[in-house]
Order: structure tokens, then sequence, then C-alpha cells
């Protein structure tokens, strides 16, 4: 027979176990079915910054007690080029916001560990293959345990939150929704190094070879990305010929040394955005990185996946409890307007930091364009206060 749960809630990441904790606290019986095995899902280092709103959604439904003890603030981040250097200190300006530096996997443990001790059930190497008759009342998953035995959950709703690739996005009927898509056309190596960081600031570098980042996770770990030609192997550098790319980019004659160490998880990202529309289809709703892909030179994407939950959560909680289906009948309406937000400025960033190569009359002018919008930035107030605003907020 199919195991029942009145939601059953598709990946263990954040998205997922926000949206489990919130429906559990309102008494309602869910499930999260995870593809991957505990021990890979608290070894799955992701982004790290947290947003002023969300750590305010984590604290209003007492999910933020790490973050509280372990949390680090964050307000500044530092622009490199040809031209020099400048810093904002975003928390002075706009909203007067900033971020906490908060490394995913934990917040994910944390998220877990509340979900288990008041009860909730998540299924760990269970694969979920489709989602079927989402258009009715009773929808069910297919899946297949880590054994390879197959099984199916019945549910009153599904909540997708299993990323671009996963069953929520495959399951969905075509022609049921929209698809809006952008390859920025370039690539990061993403980097984590065993290293303490190396300025005590996010770094933005703009150099004539490709950018290349610097962001803090702890004291002793620090995530760097360097802009390679697509289809670059993570492993075709060796770490010398990383270091000393990420010492020319960053400057490091002009401005001091970068503390060096092992690199020991590297990634290549293709830089894609896109948003499906909308975001449900009869009693599947789509969450995080199964609604819209956002590139990562902005640090949107888990901050809108912990805001979509929220929504999603209090609008189930109206339907399922309180008849009330207003809410889960808003719900793609409310989260497009903050996604297609985030992607605008994914967007601008995008354009800030990387430049086409070559010298040709077009590259020339994109270039010198970048050039000058980093000069609005370092002199212009009102500039500084819509970065600020949209770099922080969601």
């Amino acid at each position: 027979m199919p195991a029942v749960a009145e939601v059953v809630i598709l990946g263990a990441g954040p998205a997922g176990l926000v949206l489990g904790n919130l429906l559990q606290d309102s008494g309602i019986d869910c499930v999260v079915l995870e593809r991957a095995e505990r021990a890979r899902l608290h070894a799955r280092a992701r982004a790290g910054f947290l947003a002023a709103h969300t750590v305010r959604v984590l604290e209003r439904n007492g999910l933020a007690e790490g973050i509280a003890l372990r949390g680090q603030p964050h307000s500044t981040c530092e622009f490199r080029s040809a031209d020099g250097r400048f810093r904002l200190d975003y928390s002075g300006l706009g909203r007067r916001e900033r971020h906490t530096v908060y490394p995913q996997q934990e917040l994910v443990g944390d998220l877990l560990a509340r979900f288990e001790q008041r009860g909730g059930r998540v299924e760990f190497g269970v694969e979920a293959l489709a989602v079927r008759d989402a258009d009715t009342r009773r929808p069910s998953v297919s899946v297949r345990a880590a054994d390879g035995r197959p099984g199916t959950w019945r549910a009153r709703y599904v909540a997708g939150c299993d990323g671009r690739h996963g069953a929520a996005r495959r399951s969905l009927p075509d022609g049921s929704v929209r698809r809006h898509q952008r390859d920025h056309g370039v690539t990061w190596l993403g980097l984590l190094a065993e290293a303490p960081p190396s300025l005590d600031a996010v770094g933005y570098a703009v150099h004539e070879r490709g950018f290349a980042g610097h962001m803090a996770r702890t004291s002793e770990i620090t995530r760097y990305y360097l802009q390679c030609e697509r289809g670059t192997p993570a492993d075709a550098w060796s770490e010398d010929r990383i270091w000393d790319e990420l010492a020319l980019r960053m400057g490091e004659e002009k401005y001091g040394a970068l503390l060096r160490g092992p690199v020991v998880q590297r990634t290549v990202v293709d830089l894609e955005s896109d948003v499906l529309e909308p975001l449900r289809h009869g009693a599947l709703f789509l969450v995080g990185d199964a609604a819209s892909l956002i590139s990562p030179s902005a640090a949107k994407g888990a901050n809108l996946a912990v805001l979509e939950a929220e929504l999603l959560a209090r609008a189930l909680t109206d339907d399922l409890r309180r008849g009330d289906s207003a809410g889960i009948g808003a719900y793609s309406a409310r989260c497009l307007a903050r996604i297609w937000r985030a992607q605008e400025f994914s967007h601008w960033m995008v354009g800030l930091l990387h430049g086409p190569a070559g010298s040709d009359g077009e590259a020339l002018f994109h270039n010198s364009l970048r050039r000058s919008r980093l000069a609005s930035l370092r002199t212009s107030r009102s500039q500084q206060d819509w970065f600020a605003e949209h770099y922080v907020g969601v």
C-alpha cells in the first residue's frame, strides 16, 4: 500500500526543511524525501550569505538558534579593478541592512535536527522519480529506495524543493508552465580552500583576464571563484596555477598577499538563469531552485528559497486547516515578484563583473560601460544606496 502524508516535500535543502518545520509547527503531517544519504547532506558545501530578511524569517519561526550562536555579521564588499579599489560598507547604505555569514550545510544541519527532534519524518536515500496526478486532489509520488525497491507516496499536496533537475520539474506536463531562461556565457571555477580569509570583505576583482572572487566562509575556510573558459574541467588547473591566477587578478602585489592553503573542493559553474511561470501545477508547487535558477553572482538562491518556503507554508496551512485557498492561489504571483527583482539585480551584477574578451569594437564598448558602472558605484551615493538595497534584499 502507498505511504500517506498531507504534504510530501521533495528535497532536504533549506527550502524543504524550512517548509517541513513550519508545516510541522502547524500540525500538518508531512514527510521529506531526500535522494542523498544523511552524511552527504551534512557535507554538501553551498552558499553561506544569508540576507537580513532571511534571518528574520528564521528568527520569527524559531529556526535561528545556530545562527545566533555561530553566525558572523558581514557588511562590507570590496571592488578591485585596473582603476584601483574601493570598499562599500553597505550596512550604512540603502535600508541599512547586512548579511550573516553562516555555511549552508550548518543551516541544513540545524533545520534537520529541529525537524527530527519534533518527530518529523525524513526518508534518506529515496529518489523521487515522478509526481503523478498533480491535477487531481490525490497526487502521488513514485519513488525508488536506495536498495532499488519501488514505492509510492500519496498526499494532498506535493512541494518540489528538489532543484532544477529534480522530479518536480520533470513531472510538469508540456505546456503547463513557461520557462524563461538565459545563459550568461560565463563560467566560474568554484573553489573551497582550507585557508583563512585574505580580507575582511567580500572581494570582487574585475580583471582583463577574467573575474576573481573572494568570500569568507569561516575563520579557516574561504570560497574563491575564478572565471575560466566554458568547458574547462574542474581538475584542469593545478593548485599553483589557481593561486597564481587569484594573486594576479586580485592584485596581490598592490594590495597584499593572499593567505594560501590546500584547495579541498572544486566545481565548475556555468552562470545561467531561468524562471518557471507559474510556480504551481495543480497540487504541485515549485520552491527554491525548482522554481527558479539564479546565477550565484549576487548570493540570492538560498535566500529566495527560504522566503518561498515561508510563503508556501502559510498558504498550505490556511488551506488545510482553515479551508482558505487564497494563499495557495496567490503563491506563484507573490514569489515571482520577488524572483524577478532578484534576477534583475543578479543580471546587473553579471554585467558589472564580467566583460567580453577581445579588442573589437563591441568588446571595447561593453568594457567601457563596465568601467563607468564601477566608477558610479565608487562615487555616487544614490547608486550605492540602490546597490545596498538590492544586494541585501530579496
